[in-house]
């Protein structure tokens, strides 16, 4: 089989914890090894979150006296895609002797006009108290929203269109190559007529990018991994209950957290209507349960 997985943020950092490299790297290591089985047996490629990092180095960027204005986000994702590339290629490897594992930074095309520029909805960087991110945004120019008991900062989330590198992955891929690539939904471009790409300050969803890459690589199923059991229907509510299996009119149908798992929903609706092939939400740990359809949420069209 060959099948696309879908890192959350909390493959990387879990909410709360200092963002220090070996934090990150420690988690980078229990996911490589959560992901190994999947890739001894299948075609797998790779794909990751970026929002913490991407806010963090944001901010450090806003802060360095030595800069006359902040590096842009599209630059900040390129940064982001190689550092935790790099982190997943080294544990990878370890994880899976004798593989051949490459990350590669791809750049995502969106539409200039994608309605998201004018609408902040995607979280980047720590959570703050309200107070503090009320104050950070007069401060810093930010637009923040609440995130479940906290607030962060949010940047436009365009729509991706096309994966710049498709051909080169398709390549890797297709030479047996475990492949790293995408990473934070991929860098945000425009093209103009003549196709030339300009990098635009934002941040694509990794998810629905996730689901355009498996489109495209004909891929059997699409796993889409976080720090949760499965898709709650109810959330937050005393009727709350997992959703084990369902279509993609049923779930759309759910009230789901929009900065959270509301995309991964989208995504995995997308990926099963347009390939009659599985979709699947859940915890990072059980990857292989995901798959067999014996853990998380499965959808199907």
């Amino acid at each position: 089989m060959r099948i696309v997985a879908a890192l959350g943020g909390n493959a990387l950092l879990e909410r709360g914890e200092h963002p220090d490299s070996d934090i990150q790297q420690s988690h980078v290591e229990d996911a490589a090894a959560a992901l190994a089985p999947l890739a001894q047996a299948h075609d797998l490629v790779i794909t990751h979150g970026n929002g913490p990092q991407v806010g963090m180095l944001a901010m450090e960027s806003a802060r360095d006296p030595e800069l006359s204005h902040p590096y842009p986000f599209d630059v900040l994702g390129a940064q982001t895609q190689g550092m935790i590339g790099y982190w997943l290629v080294q544990a990878l490897t370890a994880a899976i002797p004798g593989a051949r594992v490459g990350c590669l930074i791809c750049q995502t095309i969106v539409d200039s006009d994608d309605p998201a520029f004018g609408n902040p909805a995607k979280f980047v960087g720590p959570v703050y108290e309200e107070s503090q991110a009320r104050m950070l945004a007069v401060q810093r120019g930010w637009a923040i929203r609440q995130d479940g008991a906290a607030w962060r900062r949010v940047v436009p989330s365009p729509e991706p269109r096309e994966i710049v590198e498709m051909p080169l992955i398709n390549l890797l891929v297709d030479s047996g190559a475990l492949v790293v690539c995408a990473g934070g939904g991929g860098v945000p471009v425009t093209a103009d007529s003549s196709g030339r790409l300009q990098g635009v300050e934002a941040v694509v969803d990794k998810d629905l990018t996730a689901a355009l890459l498996a489109r495209a690589l004909g891929a059997t199923a699409l796993l889409l991994l976080t720090d949760v059991d499965a898709v709650i229907d109810g959330f937050g509510t005393a009727h709350a209950r997992p959703v084990s299996r369902a279509r993609p009119d049923d779930l759309r149908g759910l009230r789901l957290p929009a900065g959270s798992m509301g995309p991964k929903v989208e995504a995995a609706c997308r990926f099963a209507e347009a390939t009659g092939g599985t979709a699947a939400i859940g915890r990072l740990d059980d990857a292989p349960a995901l798959l067999a359809g014996t853990a998380g949420t499965t959808v199907r069209r």
